[in-house]
């Protein structure tokens, strides 16, 4: 959720609430695309008032965030999943399809999503990768000696080459040959590091 918003969705109906803006924020960009998208029509496509909206966000740039966010922690949830259940560093390609895969849509509600999760939060990416990296301590069964150098090549590698590739749609990567590069990328990094 937002940082400086007003109200923590604490109860059941107020999370029902938070979940419902932000359900309805991602299918109107997903529709209209961002120029399109205002907390009004947020609001009324939620069933919800402004007011209420703006008991939880402060902003459309607000709702984006909290929207990219919460994508972010459950694909990060699902890649420390597969390092804690594969041996070594799990399966690569299975780790970076999920993060391809992480903000669906069109290249501009890709970028919109991240670019406000950024704007936001210009440490969102050291957090998630904080809470990465607790999430596997002690629990994964690694090949290599994970030093935070490499801890953080590992986890930062594929986001960054993501997120310039949806803020850079004139290229028209192709996105299953882009996750080959990237998955060969990864490999190669990781064959090249020293048995822990």
């Amino acid at each position: 959720m937002a940082g400086n918003k007003r109200r923590s969705p604490t109860q059941a109906r107020a999370a029902a609430t938070v979940d419902a803006i932000l359900e309805a924020g991602l299918q109107l960009l997903t529709a209209d695309g961002v120029a399109a998208l205002t907390t009004n029509r947020i609001a009324q496509r939620a069933g919800v008032s402004i007011g209420t909206l703006y008991q939880y966000f402060d902003s459309k740039a607000d709702v984006l965030a909290a929207l990219a966010d919460r994508r972010a922690a459950a694909v990060r949830e699902e890649i420390a999943r597969t390092v804690i259940e594969r041996p070594g560093l799990g399966s690569v390609r299975t780790i970076v399809r999920a993060l391809t895969q992480s903000f669906e849509g069109t290249p501009e509600t890709q970028t919109a999503l991240l670019g406000a999760m950024f704007a936001r939060d210009g440490a969102a990416l050291a957090r998630h990768h904080e809470a990465f990296l607790a999430a596997i301590a002690g629990k994964a069964r690694l090949d290599i000696e994970l030093t935070p150098e490499r801890a953080f090549v590992l986890t930062h590698a594929a986001i960054s080459l993501l997120r310039a590739a949806a803020a850079e749609p004139s290229l028209a990567l192709d996105p299953d040959a882009l996750e080959d590069e990237i998955v060969r990328l990864m490999e190669a990094y990781i064959a090249a590091l020293p048995a822990g």
